[in-house]
């Protein structure tokens, strides 16, 4: 199910691409990457060392319509507002985060059965995204392109489709036996419990599912040459679900769907 949806929003992405390559206008493209720090049931919430102990990377291809130059006559499209300060920004991408417990309740003092059930708690992000987003650059798009401005800031909003392939694990190794039936994500009855790492009940998951997400973004380009450009991008996207690490026990401390903060650098170039 999850490669038909796939499949199907690459299709209508290709026939949008394909409509507006027929309107002339020009293209560009470009890669991202860099340090994502994903928010989720692991952790403690507003936590530092949560925020600095669970990120990954992330990597991408980017394309852009630039409403500002017709490419089929090498000319500048008619003046208007939205032509001289908006792109549409369309993306493929994937980002993986190693995600494991930190803050307070893990602290190596605690001895306790919960701190164990927690610290060998481990989980694993792997997110493939496809979407769009549309962005708004203050200054003029023209102006930029000719070297107006060394600078061009923008903030962006668009929403993308998601593909998820959590991994979620308990290690009970350190736990006593009477204590492991008492573990959540686990299966008390499995004969595998004790020093192995298993999973568990519909609190957890590894299956692949899918779902969207709402992005926005606030960055800047660097005009490196006429043709080519450097871009910077803080982005938040907020997925609208709580399983994409693969956890969702309905604890009141874990009340949120999970999130992510993404520091891109980029590389853009123009194709016309």
């Amino acid at each position: 199910m999850v490669k038909k949806n796939l499949l199907l929003l690459m299709l209508i992405g290709f026939s949008v691409q394909t409509l507006v390559a027929q309107l002339g206008f020009s293209h560009e493209i470009g890669a991202i990457t860099g340090p994502v720090a994903f928010q989720s049931d692991y952790g403690v919430r507003k936590d530092f060392e949560t925020n600095a102990g669970n990120t990954g990377f992330g990597v991408g291809i980017i394309h852009y319509i630039n409403f500002a130059y017709r490419a089929d006559c090498n000319c500048y499209t008619k003046d208007s507002f939205f032509n001289d300060h908006f792109k549409l920004r369309n993306e493929i991408s994937y980002n993986k985060t190693a995600l494991e417990h930190f803050g307070e309740w893990v602290v190596p003092s605690k001895n306790s059965a919960a701190a164990r059930r927690l610290r060998g708690m481990s989980g694993q992000a792997n997110v493939f995204d496809l979407g769009s987003q549309l962005e708004y650059f203050p200054y003029s798009i023209r102006d930029f392109s000719a070297g107006g401005y060394t600078f061009a800031p923008f903030i962006s909003l668009g929403a993308h489709y998601n593909s998820f392939s959590p991994k979620a694990a308990q290690d009970l190794s350190e736990l006593t036996t009477a204590e492991v039936a008492q573990t959540e994500f686990v299966d008390p009855n499995d004969p595998a419990t004790i020093n192995n790492v298993i999973f568990l009940d519909d609190s957890a998951t590894n299956e692949g599912f899918s779902s969207w997400s709402l992005v926005w973004s606030i960055g800047t380009r660097y005009k490196l040459t006429p043709l080519s450009d450097l871009m910077i991008d803080l982005r938040w996207q907020y997925y609208f679900t709580d399983f994409a690490d693969g956890l969702d026990h309905n604890a009141p401390s874990d009340k949120f769907n999970d999130w992510n903060v993404w520091f891109n650098f980029g590389y853009v170039y123009y194709l016309d």
